[in-house]
């Protein structure tokens, strides 16, 4: 039997938007590929995840190209990245339809990482924060960009408890790669 959210095991859910993508002439969305920028910034998402100890048990990640490069730089910053289920119903996907994708989530899974695309994940992470450490929140409605990692935590028996408002925002980043030759990580 599921309990309500908030009794059960800690759970950590991370959602990472996809890195930067080109937007070359005559190539449709879905097949977009990350912008160098996006192949810079990928990486420090993977390294930014391992150095804060949030490795997930596994990956969900749009079908679309620039989420599932995103996916492979980020998860080559890792000695033993976990498995990733590829899921098209993640591609401009809405808040709703992301919570359901994540709904089915086995309960073994303790730490799970989603990767897909906005609005629909600044409008998940909105909606499943009761509250958030800090400025997470209002950081997060103000701004999803390129390569952003929200952490939410919460307490359920299975993923299936996860709602809205019962999960605490810890942690909100926006990891950067360098520019080429500067040594200094880009900015926004």
């Amino acid at each position: 039997m599921t309990g309500p959210a908030g009794t059960g095991p800690l759970r950590r859910l991370l959602v990472l938007r996809h890195a930067k993508s080109a937007w070359p002439e005559g190539v449709e969305d879905r097949l977009r590929p990350l912008a160098p920028r996006g192949l810079r910034d990928a990486p420090a998402a993977g390294r930014a995840l391992a150095a804060a100890g949030s490795l997930p048990d596994l990956a969900l990640c749009s079908t679309a190209v620039r989420a599932r490069r995103t996916w492979e730089s980020v998860s080559a910053e890792w000695a033993t990245p976990p498995p990733v289920r590829y899921d098209r119903r993640l591609y401009a996907a809405g808040a709703a339809q992301v919570l359901e994708v994540v709904r089915e989530v086995p309960a073994e899974v303790r730490t799970l990482l989603v990767i897909g695309h906005n609005p629909g994940l600044a409008e998940l992470v909105a909606a499943l924060a009761g509250d958030g450490l800090d400025d997470t929140l209002e950081r997060v409605r103000a701004k999803f960009p390129t390569s952003a990692i929200a952490a939410l935590t919460w307490h359920g028996g299975t993923w299936r408890a996860l709602a809205p408002g019962t999960a605490l925002l810890t942690s909100f980043t926006v990891p950067r790669g360098g520019r080429p030759g500067s040594g200094h990580p880009a900015t926004d």
